[in-house]
């Protein structure tokens, strides 16, 4: 069959998202894939040793089941056998001198612990906390909503009747605020700080970048409320899921299909046109799932594109690049501070200021001396992942130039082209397993085998991750919301009708959230 009413160039959650609710109103959808596995990021794999299933990019949905579109997804997604498992306690951080700190999915918990490090601290949460249970409706709904909409000037509009246009530019100033700038004036103590400031960098800001604070308050806000949630048995039966309900709709997700470009006939997208000539034709619309450079550079190629549509997105300027560390451990890791064992996501950092001279390290090109460690434990609450009595550990560097100039310590040998190669990924990583065995007193005795994957490895796995970028885009303040990817492109709507822009270059940003997934299936209908 070569004939839907929509078909989608990609296959991340947000193509899955916008599939499934198309199909749950009746369209059948095409989803294709260039790669040999659909899911985009969303990928499991036996990366190291057999009966090891390791997540290998995306591994936790925090910001997904926070939508409210996913309470109409999970009865679908319940009904194909997806099942969410929370970590015990969803965060923490540990600091080189084995002081750490753990936010747990109880305020009050929380609350006293920081007056513990420092009196006010707790006090100064519980006002962030309230913060964004007060602005809500206006924060999550302008996420949740068409930057340039009329949706979007209602709710502002009708915020600032209630609050006054002082209030609203008090709100509007404190939403821009660095994380620093808001953790320096709101707490003391060093492991808050430590604990809070590098949740930024999954989003794809740093700590002094413009809306850090607010973002920093968000994602605080989610893993309070919801934790960190792991798909049972793997992150890929979340997509095996997806594709079953599209399947079951008369729909399809084919891999190994390389779109060369969209048919575009009197102005409307009506199909694609694969590599090999073979084309597929959509009678409602075509939604791609890719960065800007990819639409109106190469899928577009044969479109007549406007030229300052094509200057904006040639200019389009990507982050920071990312590793991916996969280790198979005969027994779970037996840490320094036993607490941890049971935290689902770790920060290993030396707290603000470690994180500030990290990430200017690698924006100016080089492998940081002491990085950012996110190391993720999902086995401890989900066991099915690994042999029985084993585990395994996900590590994530998100601070890491994307051309690399040199190395901070001068021990790294970096090639004279600056390209990241497996050799230097795995010099690198020596770094971090030294790290680990500081903090993991078992780490020699239960270390089995690791897989390790650099920013080029990334780039090869996923098109859109240039450059080792895992979001797609850097989310600076002239490239987020009603200028994301860029300006005069802000909504998910293109020139061409019938055509759609989306996935983590679009509105609202990356974060496994599938929103833009979910606001491209409301345009289409």
């Amino acid at each position: 069959m070569d004939r839907y009413d929509v078909v989608i160039v990609g296959s991340g959650i947000n193509s899955l998202v916008c599939a499934a609710e198309l199909t749950a109103k009746g369209r059948k959808v095409l989803v294709l894939e260039r790669e040999p596995v659909a899911g985009g990021c969303i990928k499991t794999a036996e990366a190291t040793l057999p009966g090891y299933r390791h997540d290998l990019l995306s591994m936790s949905y925090p910001l997904f089941v926070t939508t409210p579109f996913y309470q109409t997804l999970k009865p679908m997604l319940d009904a194909q056998g997806v099942n969410l498992v929370q970590a015990a306690q969803p965060t923490g951080v540990v600091f080189p001198d084995g002081r750490y700190l753990i936010l747990r999915q109880d305020r009050a918990a929380n609350i006293a612990a920081f007056e513990v490090l420092h009196p006010g601290d707790g006090k100064a949460h519980d006002a962030a906390m309230k913060h964004v249970e007060t602005n809500a409706e206006l924060m999550f709904g302008l996420l949740g909503r068409e930057p340039a909409s009329i949706g979007a000037a209602k709710l502002v509009g009708q915020a600032v009747l209630r609050r006054g246009g002082s209030n609203m530019a008090q709100f509007a100033s404190e939403t821009m605020m660095t994380v620093r700038d808001w953790l320096d004036q709101s707490f003391e103590s060093d492991l808050v700080k430590g604990l809070i400031a590098p949740w930024v960098l999954h989003v794809g800001l740093g700590p002094e970048s413009a809306m850090s604070a607010a973002m920093a308050r968000i994602v605080m806000f989610s893993l309070e409320m919801v934790g960190i949630p792991f798909v049972q048995g793997g992150s890929d039966k979340i997509v095996q899921a997806f594709t079953r309900i599209i399947e079951a709709g008369g729909g399809a997700v084919v891999t190994d299909c390389d779109v060369a470009g969209v048919i575009v006939k009197k102005g409307r997208a009506t199909g694609v046109r694969l590599q090999n000539g073979k084309v597929y034709h959509a009678r409602k619309g075509v939604a791609c799932n890719v960065t800007p450079g990819q639409l109106y550079g190469r899928l577009l190629a044969d479109t007549a594109v406007p030229p300052e549509l094509a200057t904006r997105a040639e200019s389009y300027r990507f982050g920071r690049g990312c590793m991916q560390i996969h280790i198979a451990l005969s027994a779970p890791p037996v840490w320094r501070s036993p607490e941890l064992a049971e935290v689902g996501l770790i920060h290993l950092c030396d707290g603000m200021e470690g994180l500030s001279k990290s990430v200017g390290e690698a924006e100016r090109g080089l492998l940081p001396a002491e990085p950012t460690i996110v190391v993720g434990q999902p086995a401890a609450s989900d066991p099915s992942r690994c042999p029985p009595g084993s585990s395994l550990l996900w590590i994530q560097l998100q601070e890491l130039p994307r051309h690399v100039r040199g190395d901070a310590l001068g021990v790294v040998d970096v090639p004279g082209d600056g390209c990241w190669t497996d050799e230097l990924a795995e010099a690198y990583a020596a770094r971090i397993f030294e790290r680990l065995r500081h903090h993991i007193v078992n780490y020699d005795d239960v270390f089995l085998k690791s897989h390790i994957m650099g920013p080029h490895t990334l780039q090869a796995a996923n098109i859109n991750l240039t450059g080792g970028d895992p979001y797609s885009g850097t989310c600076s303040v002239d490239q987020f919301h009603l200028m994301r990817p860029f300006a005069g492109a802000s909504n998910h709507k293109t020139f061409v009708k019938g055509l759609y822009h989306m996935g983590a270059s679009t509105h609202p940003g990356p974060g496994l959230a599938g929103t833009s997934g979910h606001l491209v299936a409301q345009a289409i209908g």
